[in-house]
């Protein structure tokens, strides 16, 4: 199928073919027709699947067939919420492509920033409004968002959003939303939480799920080093200066561990940013717009950041954390791989993330290949590499090379009691046991 089969309005099927854009994507091809029916849609798929398109499309083929572009009283009828904002600029960068050749407006607000310019925009009048939560509810309350003419509503990334909190903010957008709306609900996965709140916002809706096994065996080149913490920067580093020329997007479970690796790289003297909920919305914008032009050639991210992270060339990704929850594994290894790319993905797996490893292999249906030997292997690391059978019993986690050493240590001082024991009671047995 081509987009020329869907039906969509000249004008955006022109910006679809100078972006490149031919064949929809599977998540395209379900959703578009349906969306185009002004069906409410629930869909499940992990980022880097073409959902932005999935639904901005068919909101832009809408408002272009039914919108008057010579009133300049616009009031917003589309709207879009998303966690992060990354990922809301990210979307309106979309909208602004694939509205090209439509004259129609859109506009991006997240707090982290002076909402006068944002209020400004809206005051100018806006057809497609896409927001954080947060602020998106500030300025409802302060009376510069109206959703009196509001047509059509996108929750993206519903799940992210529960795991930052805004539930009660998601909550209290959704009562003031018009009972007569097309609604759209995005989910990576759909844990209980989710189900509930898509039953509050959809109404007869259809379903398109996407299984996230599909992207990460089809595109994306897999790996796992098996390594201790404390040289997961040495690995690091090493994997680096041999790329040096790739784009490399590493992923830290905490905002204090982003950090400590930038240092870590820095000393090395390897150039890299981090971006995470601590940074600033201007020092987080500079290193993706850095990252993004090839200026700067590793970023290092949280999950949250790197929702918005949407890099064609990007080479490789590093997960210097294994992730605990195994969908955002399918999440992060999908930054690289996309638009039908290929992509590398490889892990550092130390003791205490095994059963980490574990639940995303069961959740992949594949098992992650192991990288096999690398210069900064222990006694530990070694061990991890043997792949065991069900029966056996992973090492104690707390066990590493240092652990061996004192373990050395002290077996030596046994065996010097021993010698001392046996000269005081004047045996004449000099005899070694040696330790099993």
């Amino acid at each position: 199928m081509t987009f020329k089969e869907l039906g969509l309005a000249e004008p955006i099927l022109k910006a679809l073919e100078e972006q490149g854009y031919t064949n929809p994507t599977p998540i395209q091809e379900q959703a578009i027709p349906i969306l185009l029916k002004r069906k409410d849609l629930l869909g499940v798929a992990q980022t880097g699947t073409g959902k932005t398109a999935a639904f901005g499309i068919p909101i832009l083929h809408h408002l272009y067939e039914g919108i008057s572009l010579r009133d300049n009283k616009r009031k917003v009828k589309a709207l879009v919420v998303t966690p992060t904002r990354e990922l809301a600029i990210q979307i309106a960068e979309s909208f602004t492509a694939y509205g090209k050749h439509t004259g129609l407006r859109n506009t991006v607000i997240f707090g982290g920033v002076k909402q006068g310019k944002q209020v400004n925009q809206l005051k100018a009048g806006v057809d497609i409004l896409i927001a954080t939560p947060g602020r998106l509810l500030d300025l409802m309350n302060q009376g510069y968002i109206s959703f009196r003419d509001l047509e059509f509503v996108v929750l993206d990334e519903a799940d992210q959003m529960l795991d930052m909190g805004f539930i009660h903010d998601i909550k209290k957008i959704i009562a003031k939303l018009p009972p007569k709306r097309q609604s759209l609900f995005f989910s990576a996965t759909m844990p209980k939480s989710i189900v509930e709140l898509s039953r509050k916002m959809l109404g007869d809706f259809d379903r398109v799920t996407i299984k996230p096994e599909q992207a990460t065996a089809e595109k994306v080149e897999q790996g796992v080093y098996f390594v201790s913490k404390g040289n997961k920067p040495k690995l690091l580093i090493h994997l680096l200066e041999q790329r040096p020329d790739d784009s490399v997007l590493v992923f830290s479970r905490t905002k204090h561990g982003a950090n400590k690796i930038v240092k870590k790289l820095d000393q090395a003297g390897i150039s890299s940013a981090a971006i995470h909920g601590n940074k600033s919305q201007t020092a987080r914008q500079k290193a993706l717009g850095a990252f993004k032009e090839g200026k700067l050639k590793v970023l290092v991210a949280t999950d949250i950041a790197a929702r918005g992270i949407d890099v064609d060339s990007l080479s490789l990704v590093v997960n210097y954390d294994l992730p605990n929850v195994s969908e955002t594994y399918v999440h992060r290894i999908g930054r690289t791989g996309r638009a039908n790319a290929s992509g590398i993905a490889l892990s550092f797996c130390m003791a205490e993330e095994r059963p980490y490893l574990k639940d995303i292999e069961k959740l992949i249906k594949q098992q992650v290949p192991r990288m096999g030997e690398h210069p900064f292997m222990d006694e530990a690391s070694e061990q991890e590499t043997v792949v065991r059978r069900p029966s056996q019993k992973p090492r104690n986690n707390n066990r590493s090379s240092n652990s061996s050493n004192s373990g050395n240590a002290n077996r030596n001082k046994n065996r010097n009691r021993n010698r001392n024991r046996n000269r005081n009671s004047g045996s004449s047995q000099n005899t070694e046991r040696k330790d099993s």
